[in-house]
């Protein structure tokens, strides 16, 4: 099997890395893509007790087992299927179930922190930093967690200013400096992604026979 090309969509909460990374998805072809998200190996925090989980910060790298999903982009690029974990953001838990992910001519990886991560870094071909102001980015998350994650408007904006926002500004705005490119706008940004997908393009010619 021909090698894969890795593709990391990074940057703050609700700087719109989804929509980026639908847009190349839409591209480039969901049939030639094996799509992962960093936040699907939150850790297990069955054990951890209601007064835990509230205190407990999400936006810190090691909330994350990023050593697993190097483990699975290193399969999936040597041609292995990999099973993904699903998490549940309501209960903070690992379901038991997974999803088996298929490799592909194209690795897609987003996340906040995957640019923060070496051990991510190295394993990606083209490293993405979507940048969007702040204010846009509080409010994305803050309908966001309300819509889909069940929060109240109280826990969201107390989350953020307790661990989000110190959090972006020690691990994510720093991170920036590893992209290969620099996206304001998100998705919106049709020049940048037309920049993107034709790079892709190239690699895939690249690795053909």
């Amino acid at each position: 099997m021909r090698p894969s090309v890795c593709i990391g969509v990074a940057g703050g909460t609700g700087s719109g890395k989804t929509t980026v990374a639908e847009v190349i998805v839409q591209r480039i072809g969901a049939h030639r893509i094996a799509h992962l998200q960093h936040d699907a190996y939150y850790r297990d925090l069955s054990s951890c007790d209601p007064a835990e989980l509230l205190a407990h910060n999400f936006d810190h790298p090691n909330a994350l087992e990023s050593d697993l999903l190097a483990t699975h982009l290193a399969q999936l690029k040597a041609g292995q299927p990999v099973e993904v974990p699903l998490y549940d953001f309501t209960r903070h838990v690992r379901r038991l179930e997974t999803r088996r992910v298929e490799p592909r001519g194209v690795i897609l990886l987003e996340g906040i922190l995957i640019l923060a991560e070496p051990k991510l870094r190295e394993l990606l071909d083209i490293k993405i930093f979507v940048d969007t102001d702040a204010d846009l980015r509080f409010i994305r998350r803050l309908r966001r967690d309300i819509a889909e994650r069940g929060r109240t408007v109280d826990s969201v904006i107390g989350q953020y200013l307790s661990t989000v926002r110190p959090m972006h500004m020690e691990f994510v705005e720093p991170s920036k400096r590893w992209a290969d490119l620099i996206i304001p706008e998100g998705g919106f940004n049709l020049v940048a992604l037309d920049v993107v997908c034709a790079r892709v393009e190239a690699l895939l010619a690249e690795a053909s026979p």
